[in-house]
């Protein structure tokens, strides 16, 4: 049965959905101000395979993953670029799109826009005002009291008061209540985008978005929300409190968090020009290569991105398409095999996917050594298993030849010369000149060019790749 760490808790405990065979998960999505980052990439990959998990157990999901199309950030990267905020976001969104599908993530059920929900935003934050949770402050902002709710802190596990002596450490001047108390609703300046609202011209805050997108497509209470650990506060906490304090229940059930990525052992941050752009880590990596490196660490754990430790998941991928190669692996048969079994029992603690790649490996193993022996029948059953498996997570989709070419350090010219010599090879063992055969064989090896001679082809990789 599946075991989910809860953020809320800080334990694992057993996921039990409000309605049986049913999950609502939400899942903060992206600001659309710049590039999508390689944060973002293991994000939003980590969801991606819980919630082909979930399906895989049965279960029916409607994953919702908003998207941030209007905030301060956004309005000043369009007017840094004189461009109109929709024109801009739009585009924006395309390269998210683009960088997304080359990842291999599937799209959300529903991914809303904040600007399509301006309605919902603006009633829920008059249910706040009208319950006493909110104010207008002197600036004509509406602002959510933190005071007015006894249970603030309680996900991030701070107490107020202790938060409140932060903030007066910091001595930010401010016109709010509490120094604590974040906006709901903030009015436009001139030629900002506004939408009309009973308090003026304005616009959402960034916390307010979430907790009215959630409600109005999944309900006051639904099972997971889920987001980058970076914002279990304050944006999460907010957004939980307002929640609860407008719906009188429960928010969400169980808070699953990815941990951040490290670069040089410091967190990654734009703003300390710490941070790698995620178009440009796939121009030198293959997609798949780059999401089985950030599924190789837990999920909750930080990873320590570096060039040294991708070059080892390409390695690792290598080996499980290696071990695919030559192999028939078309029925995508299970056969109720110990192995996913291990596969289901490593995926049920915590969606725990390092162990679910030594169970790839493993696999990857047993298929060579069946290789050896030339047990057909079982190196296309455990071949079978592996690609199935594999597909689970979005891994191993890709013909093994084709993969093992694309990877290589060589250019297409190179790689046309390789198959031609290696044309020329098949004739001359065809008429059994092997002399002419070794010597090509030879002579690629100086190049780095690793070939193997199976019943069907010849098959070849970069020696690098062993």
């Amino acid at each position: 049965m599946l075991k989910i760490f809860n953020s809320l808790t800080k334990k694992k405990e057993y996921f039990k959905p409000i309605i049986s065979n049913k999950v609502g998960m939400y899942v903060c999505g992206v600001t659309t101000y710049d590039f999508c980052h390689i944060g973002h990439g293991r994000t939003f990959i980590i969801f991606d395979v819980i919630a082909r998990y979930l399906r895989y157990c049965g279960y029916q999901l409607k994953y919702v993953r908003n998207i941030t199309d209007i905030d301060d950030k956004i309005i000043n990267a369009s007017y840094q670029r004189k461009e109109c905020i929709n024109i801009f976001t739009n585009r924006m969104i395309k390269y998210m799109n683009q960088d997304f599908k080359l990842l291999n993530i599937l799209s959300p059920d529903v991914e809303p826009k904040v600007t399509e929900y301006i309605t919902v935003i603006i009633d829920m934050i008059a249910e706040l005002l009208k319950l006493h949770h909110a104010y207008i402050s002197q600036d004509g902002n509406v602002i959510f009291s933190v005071k007015s709710d006894i249970n603030y802190g309680m996900l991030s596990k701070q107490s107020l008061s202790f938060l409140q002596f932060s903030d007066k450490i910091k001595k930010i001047n401010t016109i709010k209540k509490n120094t604590l108390d974040f906006v709901l609703w903030k009015t436009s300046k001139n030629n900002e985008p506004y939408w009309n609202s009973p308090w003026g011209r304005g616009r959402p805050g960034w916390h307010i978005e979430c907790s009215a997108i959630s409600r109005s497509i999944l309900g006051n209470t639904f099972d997971i929300h889920g987001g980058g650990a970076d914002l279990l506060f304050p944006h999460h906490e907010n957004e939980r409190s307002q929640s609860m304090c407008v719906n009188q229940r429960i928010y969400a059930n169980y808070w699953i968090h990815a941990g951040l990525v490290n670069i040089n052992n410091k967190k990654m941050s734009k703003s300390s020009d710490n941070f790698y752009i995620l178009r440009d880590i796939l121009k030198n990596y293959d997609s798949e290569i780059l999401r089985y490196y950030f599924l190789s660490t837990h999920y909750r754990h930080p990873l320590y991105f570096s060039e040294e430790n991708l070059k080892k998941s390409s390695c690792s991928l290598i080996r499980l398409y290696r071990a695919l190669q030559n192999t028939n692996f078309s029925d995508r048969i299970i056969y109720n095999s110990i192995f996913e079994l291990e596969f289901k029992k490593a995926m049920d603690d915590d969606f725990n996917t390092p162990m679910v790649f030594s169970i790839f490996l493993k696999l990857a193993n047993r298929i060579n050594i069946l290789k050896k022996e030339k047990n057909t029948m079982q190196i296309n059953k455990f071949a079978s298993i592996l690609k199935s498996l594999g597909e689970k997570l979005g891994l191993l989709l890709h013909n093994p030849s084709d993969f093992l070419k694309n990877i290589s350090n060589y250019t297409d010219k190179q790689i046309q010369e390789i198959e031609k010599l290696l044309e020329i090879r098949n004739i001359a063992r065809k008429f059994k000149k092997w002399t002419t055969a070794d010597n090509i064989r030879n002579y690629l090896l100086s190049l780095g060019v690793v070939i193997e001679d199976n019943q069907n082809e010849t098959i070849w990789y970069d020696k690098k790749q062993s």
